[in-house]
């Protein structure tokens, strides 16, 4: 059963207190709705909806994945730089340990490399699902059910927790009867990235209409779940460790090693034998997508100062950056 919007609020307030890629069921349903491409000084009015998975707290889920940069492909003489997605272990919550946070989080203890370690970081989104009201993308081509799914940046993500926590907000928002809309406005920001920051609920409550009542008892609610990417098993975490020493290292994708396990985004093998191997490549887009800003990633601590001879060359830094992981492997 769902929660109501006190415990959503507890929940969140614990949680606050505490921190101070399964293939879609239905592939190529157009369910993802694509806000991040309207038009700029334009709102796409939408209403979320409960999760289908009744087990969890929220009307969301957590994505956390982590883009692993390649300066090619191998054999490929005039391939470009690629970015592999893979899934971090921590969104699954079952306390594992994610091996390339891991090694991650001692590069925040020094400022030297905290670029790097941004780098290499999670990027979060959350996954919600609901109706769209009012949509400015022209070229939108909506699903025969008309129930989508969003994929959410934190940037908005803050906007709706925080709404969610002020005690004026009585009910709610994905309430049947007495629910709210959400208006995702998107505006020019810096650095050629939207801004979202103007994104608001709506002021007043309204009920969903007889045609969204009908579209959920017809098609029934996503779970969330679903469309995240399948938990990595030992195999899987043990190639993500060494395609992130490699590119770390500088070295091309290589499509021999880890073509069975992840690829990148859009990428066309040109071989023709294929492995019996499980593909556990990502599906949800990640290149058009605004990138995340991880607020819970950790920050250089205080007492460690710049070396007096400078910032070293980003090729030194992983040099030593890999030999500090192969030291500890030993």
């Amino acid at each position: 059963m769902a929660m109501t919007l006190a415990e959503i609020r507890a929940k969140l307030q614990s949680q606050d207190t505490r921190n101070s890629n399964n293939s879609s069921k239905t592939p190529g349903d157009n369910a993802i709705y694509a806000h991040w491409n309207a038009p700029e000084n334009t709102v796409a009015r939408v209403r979320f909806l409960p999760d289908g998975n009744t087990t969890n707290s929220f009307f969301w889920a957590e994505r956390n994945m982590i883009k692993l940069p390649f300066a090619g492909i191998k054999g490929q003489s005039d391939s470009k730089p690629v970015t592999v997605q893979v899934p971090c272990i921590e969104m699954y919550g079952t306390g594992e340990s994610c091996p390339i946070l891991a090694e991650v989080r001692t590069w925040f203890k020094d400022p030297n490399m905290e670029d790097m370690g941004r780098k290499y970081w999670k990027k979060r989104s959350y996954l919600f699902q609901g109706f769209v009201h009012d949509n400015p993308l022209s070229d939108d081509k909506p699903p025969e059910n008309p129930i989508r799914r969003f994929i959410i940046s934190p940037q908005i993500f803050n906007l709706i927790k925080t709404a969610l926590m002020d005690p004026e907000m009585e009910n709610l928002p994905t309430d049947y009867q007495a629910g709210l809309d959400f208006n995702i406005k998107k505006t020019a920001g810096k650095g050629g990235y939207a801004d979202y920051n103007t994104s608001t609920w709506a002021r007043k409550e309204s009920s969903l209409s007889a045609d969204e009542a009908t579209a959920i008892e017809k098609y029934g609610l996503f779970n969330l779940s679903d469309f995240l990417p399948k938990k990595p098993n030992d195999v899987e975490l043990k190639v993500m460790k060494e395609m992130f020493e490699a590119s770390v290292d500088g070295q091309p994708y290589d499509e021999e090693k880890w073509g069975a396990y992840y690829k990148p985004n859009g990428f066309q093998s040109n071989k023709t034998t294929t492995s019996t191997s499980t593909t556990t490549t990502a599906t949800l887009p990640s290149a058009t997508i605004d990138e995340p800003v991880d607020d819970e990633m950790p920050v250089a601590e205080a007492t460690v100062t710049a070396p007096v001879a400078g910032v070293k060359a980003p090729s030194q830094r992983a040099e030593d950056i890999l030999a500090m992981i192969r030291n500890r492997q030993k």
